[in-house]
């Protein structure tokens, strides 16, 4: 029984806590159970700025990976948690609610008394005078630059300052400036710039859209949006690889004459560029900023535009073309120390050079797109492959000089003994000598000091003949000479005029070094 009692008491207890959170979380929060009681004083545009002090965010980054690292591109991929802190005073808390609000605003306080005043379609001439538009970008990095499509990639911050004196300034503005909402844009009239150079434009959208609006006292318009572009640059190979090619930025008015709109550079400030910018191949040497205003069928359209002039690296080309290539050829002269007697060696080595050389000019113009001029690089690739064949072509002279015949080796002197005796052991029943019937051939007696029955034969080979005089040489021993002598002549006329041609293309080139 005291058990039972003691379990339904247990079970009353939880019924009557479940009840109570249940009561507690029946309602569920909304958005404007948040905002002030007046929703208009809350302004979402705005910071929430505490005294006049600067809202502080904090940040953390939790990195789950890092991974798709790219030396090409120069670029790589992360997965994040990213985190953002802030405090908003202004808001309303479910049991709390702060006395420190600030009035919202709308676009309808901007637009003159009377709406239909305002026509977004038109620019803001004040006077007749045509709407001026200061420009001003900042470049955050270049990369991707792409021979082959003649393109590159640019990061960018792009702002546009215009002053509209149609638009209506709100009452209780106390600051310098004020945010918009960027949607507002499409309400007002704005610069209908683009980027005319542009294959692609990419905006972007994390963690928010990147772009704001500024409304200074003075009805002056900023806007400001953060892109990534792809733009054509029209490239000249002439002198590769020891070019200095000039990329553009170009911002054009679309439908806005030079009547209605100019456009023009920031006075104080017009262009900005990361001074950290580093590319695999070139190096950002100079820019500046130009106006590239153009006559067209329709009328004067305004444009300006940022002038990127890279020089391109020699180093790597230097260790990946021009000395791999010189080696090539120093290789190709290794047939003039070979004995012109040696033709598969020699041919072997000639069409291997040769063969080599040409990968390796394919090589070179892997990553350039095919152009109907030549370029440095094909004139230097050129020369190199002409002497590799020039030398290939030498042992084809050496070879006719030398003839079809082989040159006869010198014979060797035969090992010579003056006296070569046999001794002939005969059983003869007679003790007179027997005379042999060849000339060489001398007779013993037998009576003499050798025992009886006993022959002895003594043979007397001449003397070798002497050699020739040298004044009387061979026809093959006349044709290995002129031979060997082609190749001595090779030998220091081939790397002298290669040192000669290479000293001349050094020199002309050096002022692009």
């Amino acid at each position: 029984m005291f058990f039972c009692s003691f379990v339904i008491k247990i079970i009353i207890i939880s019924i009557t806590c479940f009840d109570k959170l249940l009561a507690e979380y029946s309602t569920s929060l909304t958005f404007n159970d948040l905002l002030p009681e007046d929703p208009k004083q809350y302004d979402k545009m705005r910071p929430p700025k505490k005294d006049g002090a600067a809202t502080t965010v904090f940040f953390h980054v939790t990195v789950m990976g890092l991974d798709s690292i790219d030396e090409t591109s120069m670029t790589y991929a992360a997965d994040i948690f990213f985190a953002q802190t802030w405090k908003d005073h202004r808001l309303r808390l479910p049991e709390n609610m702060t006395s420190e609000y600030s009035t919202s605003l709308t676009f309808n306080d901007l637009l003159p008394e009377d709406p239909k005043q305002y026509d977004k379609m038109r620019p803001p001439k004040k006077d007749g005078a045509a709407t001026t538009v200061f420009f001003h970008v900042t470049v955050m990095g270049l990369d991707s630059i792409d021979e082959t499509s003649m393109t590159y990639a640019a990061d960018i911050f792009f702002a546009q300052t215009w002053k509209d004196h149609r638009l209506r300034l709100p009452e209780n503005m106390t600051s310098e400036y004020r945010l918009l909402e960027v949607e507002w844009l499409k309400n007002m009239w704005r610069p209908d710039s683009f980027f005319k150079n542009a294959k692609a434009v990419t905006f972007q959208t994390m963690t928010i859209p990147n772009h704001y609006m500024w409304l200074y006292k003075d009805k002056t318009i900023l806007y400001m949006v953060k892109l990534t572009l792809r733009l054509s640059c029209a490239m000249n190979f002439l002198i590769y690889p020891h070019d200095t090619q000039e990329c553009k930025l170009q911002m054009e008015s679309l439908s806005h004459t030079t009547d209605d709109m100019i456009f023009q550079w920031d006075p104080d400030v017009p262009l900005v560029v990361d001074e950290h910018i580093e590319l695999p191949q070139l190096a950002l040497v100079k820019n500046y900023t130009a106006d590239c205003t153009q006559v067209y069928s329709t009328g004067n359209f305004t444009c300006l535009e940022v002038v990127f002039v890279l020089k391109r690296r020699l180093g790597y080309y230097l260790f990946h073309t021009y000395v791999p290539t010189c080696l090539i050829v120093i290789m190709s002269w290794v047939s003039f120390w070979i004995k012109p007697e040696a033709a598969p060696a020699r041919v072997t080595l000639g069409v291997t050079s040769l063969l080599t050389l040409s990968t390796q000019h394919a090589k070179s113009q892997a990553s350039l797109p095919p152009v109907s001029y030549l370029k440095a690089v094909d004139a230097f690739m050129s020369v190199c492959t002409i002497f590799v064949f020039m030398a290939l072509m030498e042992y084809c002279l050496v070879n006719i000089v030398l003839g079809d015949n082989p040159v006869p080796k010198e014979p060797k002197p035969p090992k010579v003994e003056k006296n070569t005796r046999s001794t002939i052991r005969r059983d003869r029943s007679r003790e007179n000598s027997i005379e042999s019937p060849h000339p060489a051939f001398r007779q013993f007696s037998s009576k003499a000091t050798l025992p009886e029955n006993t022959i002895i034969l003594t043979q007397t080979i001449p003397p070798p003949p002497k050699p020739p005089c040298l004044g009387k040489l061979t026809p093959a021993q006349v044709r290995l000479a002129r031979a060997v002598n082609i190749d001595r002549f090779s030998r220091g006329f081939f790397p002298f005029l290669f040192t000669l041609l290479n000293v001349i293309y050094w020199i002309m080139f050096w002022e692009y070094i």
